[in-house]
């Protein structure tokens, strides 16, 4: 294929679908052009939308020990969330941590200065760690790109299946446009939610135990069933104020004393090794394309900086050789082992059973009704 980089962003052709227009700008800087931009609002209106969806979740959780629930990993949005439930909306918030075996120092540490300082009761879930490691495995043996899927699906999972039991109303998620617009293509590991199939098929293949209390809510389930019949519902604040990373960044640190990561997904120990080792090393894929991609396109980044930064790995060699000795650890596994997975023949979610067709018909409903304007595909 003939190389080419979107002269407005740094998306390019490692995404083997992207389509250019003649001034060779690429689809995803169309989609934010014309998709997203136009209903995206940070202003009046998106103050009163925001007063309005507070209201409403104070009013539902009136009698309650809480008026709604937010996934916290310790990272900038999670985190920057958390302080605009309780300071600018007004809400009782629990923060919801699932540990799923990876977490960071740093995320510990910011976890435990935001509950302290923001006054709000945390419950942590721990995953059991040989069911997680289990299929962790699994998913390395099987040789996909897709290989957060073990921890997303713990950390959703766990999320909504105790908002189900507690009868808690309002899903509160840092999923945003500020820094996510330009949503990763599915070739690079960003399969679109959570396929019991899959998971299931990969790992009775290449897993080493049964899953007996590893969460999973497939994305039926949750898409379906847990929004129209329990009317479960997800809500994203941070679409609906002015919300830029290095302003976040540093209210929290001056607020509450937290830390910044280097990058996207560093809170965890795992994914910042598959982002930063696994993925462009064995698959040719760089997630910071997209995450400097979207900072491109909302005017918080230029674009000579993001190829100069592109153009280095994110982290030392001497660091990511160690991370890769102790993710095997971790792992039980021995490091020629793991390099045997990583040497392996390269293979995608269509080598195993999946409802990829079903998910697909999904997200382009919500495309049409406007709940996803990010470019799927």
């Amino acid at each position: 294929m003939h190389y080419q980089i979107c002269k407005t962003c740094i998306m390019d052709t490692s995404d083997p679908n992207i389509r250019f227009d003649a001034q060779g700008s690429c689809e995803y800087c169309a989609n934010f052009r014309s998709n997203i931009q136009p209903n995206w609002h940070t202003d009046a209106r998106g103050e009163a939308e925001l007063s309005n969806i507070a209201k409403r979740i104070k009013a539902d959780g009136k009698g309650r020990d809480f008026d709604c629930i937010i996934g916290l990993s310790g990272g900038l949005d999670s985190s920057y969330l958390a302080y605009v439930a309780k300071e600018k909306m007004g809400l009782r918030p629990l923060l919801f941590h699932v540990d799923a075996g990876w977490n960071t120092d740093q995320a510990v540490g910011n976890i435990e200065k935001l509950v302290d300082g923001l006054g709000l009761d945390l419950y942590t879930e721990v995953i059991n760690w040989e069911e997680m490691k289990s299929l962790q495995v699994a998913f390395l043996k099987a040789q996909v790109p897709d290989q957060d899927i073990p921890q997303d699906t713990a950390f959703f999972s766990a999320l909504y299946k105790f908002a189900k039991a507690h009868k808690i109303k309002y899903v509160l998620t840092g999923g945003n446009y500020s820094t996510e617009c330009c949503r990763e293509p599915e070739e690079w590991g960003a399969y679109p939610g959570i396929d019991k199939t899959l998971i299931n098929g990969i790992h009775d293949q290449f897993g080493s135990r049964k899953l007996k209390s590893f969460p999973i809510v497939d994305v039926m389930a949750y898409k379906l069933y847990y929004r129209y019949v329990l009317g479960m519902q997800v809500v994203r604040p941070l679409n609906l104020l002015p919300y830029v990373k290095q302003e976040a960044e540093e209210t929290l640190e001056r607020l509450f004393g937290w830390k910044r990561f280097q990058h996207k997904h560093h809170e965890s120990r795992f994914t910042r090794f598959y982002e930063d080792y696994w993925m462009p090393r064995k698959f040719g894929y760089e997630k910071r394309r997209a995450h400097f991609s979207s900072l491109i396109m909302t005017g918080q980044m230029t674009r000579e900086a993001a190829m100069e930064r592109i153009a280095k790995p994110e982290l030392d060699e001497q660091f990511l050789i160690s991370e890769f000795e102790y993710v095997a650890n971790k792992l039980d596994l021995s490091v020629p082992e793991l390099q045997a997975i990583f040497d392996g023949k390269n293979k995608t979610f269509h080598d195993y059973k999946n409802k990829r067709f079903m998910i697909g018909i999904g997200a382009r409903v919500m495309s049409v009704l406007g709940l996803e304007r990010r470019l799927f595909r």
